[in-house]
């Protein structure tokens, strides 16, 4: 098929505060801002789906609520509405973003029309995330399944060369699995005119401002943001902003109490437009115990704030330690902590770090380098399966 042509894809996704969900829903926005039409299958609408926007469709799966089922099977009502919606608006292919268990129900989907009436030939793609694969290290009751479901689509992205890599070792999978890095948008994600107004919002006497961004999960070490920034403090006047929510909350503000800190350190719940946020930011912290990726490190580094991570899974791929960021071992608070005191000491070297984040990010991840790379894979799968 000639990529001149608009195409109907179906995406499936979490809908949820969490990176797989941010990602497949702003490349559906990107996909439909480039003429495609896009079709969203979920439970709910994807949270970043905020607003009416041409070529952009919302089907909402029902769960039988029926008293037999102790646990609704969603992932069967998922695969008889994406049989529905893609004969009803002729879908030329389904990308869903995460194995387990949506790559399943597209499986299903696509035989439960070769097997109808019409014969439809349905194509799907998945994309891995991460969790959907780290999670059958810690559960192998979900690998023979994952793994099948892998092997049956036609095509298969991954987030990261990390994530690649350990699909491959972890599950012995034989098809080709091509990477495709997350992306952000350059143009939203930017550090703008006239912040000072803003940062005074909520640091009235000129603070730094630190920043993280998550889904306040274990694996996130939120504790060791407070740590982090506990040490900071004691050296520079500055402020703590957390934007999200999750389990792993309530452990963070009773340390912040503990520290005496809480007075500075601010959580700001779950928002939808991260970029404002961020674009007032100096440095944005990020301890995970592991990152397919670290997509909130990009989006920083596109704001010219400077992200410092651990360097775990795909997110040396994204940030070059002393350009781009800085990298520590997970748990070693008092490493980073010394980045962000020595950065933010030094104005000029903060502002010259945040132009080359900014730099590093448009030169390999933003959406205009990331989309077309979307669309001639869909082309190469739809291509083989014609």
């Amino acid at each position: 098929m000639d990529m001149r042509d608009s195409l109907k894809i179906g995406i499936t996704c979490y809908p949820t505060y969490g990176g797989s969900g941010v990602v497949a829903t702003e490349l559906g926005l990107e996909l439909a801002q480039r003429g495609h039409e896009i079709h969203f299958i979920s439970y709910a609408q994807p949270i970043r789906l905020d607003r009416p926007t041409a070529n952009i469709h919302y089907h909402e799966v029902e769960v039988s609520r029926y008293p037999l089922f102790d646990y609704p099977p969603y992932d069967l009502a998922l695969a008889t509405r994406m049989a529905e919606v893609s004969e009803l608006y002729d879908l030329d292919l389904l990308h869903v973003h995460y194995a387990i268990p949506h790559s399943v129900s597209a499986m299903l989907a696509r035989q439960m029309l070769a097997a109808g009436p019409k014969k439809r030939q349905l194509p799907f793609v998945t994309t891995l995330h991460g969790t959907d694969i780290t999670l059958v290290g810690q559960d192998r009751s979900y690998l023979p399944i994952t793994r099948f479901s892998i092997e049956e689509s036609d095509g298969v992205t991954a987030i990261s060369n990390y994530l690649r890599e350990r699909t491959v070792r972890e599950f012995e999978v034989k098809n080709h699995i091509e990477v495709i890095y997350n992306f952000v948008n350059c143009d939203v994600y930017c550090r703008g005119k006239e912040i000072a107004e803003r940062r005074a919002e909520y640091a009235p006497n000129g603070e730094r401002i630190l920043i993280h961004v998550s889904n306040f999960r274990p694996v996130k070490r939120i504790t060791d943001v407070i740590e982090i920034f506990d040490r900071v403090r004691k050296q520079i006047p500055a402020k703590l902003l957390l934007m999200g929510d999750g389990p792993e909350r309530s452990p963070a503000e009773w340390l912040a109490v503990q520290k005496g800190i809480h007075n500075d350190v601010i959580f700001l719940g779950k928002r939808e437009q991260v970029y404002e946020t961020l674009a007032i930011s100096d440095v944005l912290l990020m301890p995970s115990e592991l990152e397919s990726f670290g997509l909130a490190a990009l989006e920083a580094m596109a704001s010219e704030v400077v992200p410092i991570a651990t360097k775990v899974g795909g997110v040396p791929e994204v940030i070059e330690h002393g350009k781009s960021g800085f990298l520590a071992e997970v748990g070693d608070v008092d490493t980073m902590a010394r980045y962000a005191i020595e950065l933010l000491n030094d104005e000029s070297r903060l502002r010259a770090m945040g132009k080359q984040c900014r730099d590093a990010a448009r030169a390999r991840f933003c959406t205009t380098k990331i989309i077309p790379q979307y669309e001639e894979f869909y082309r190469r799968v739809l291509e083989r399966s014609s």
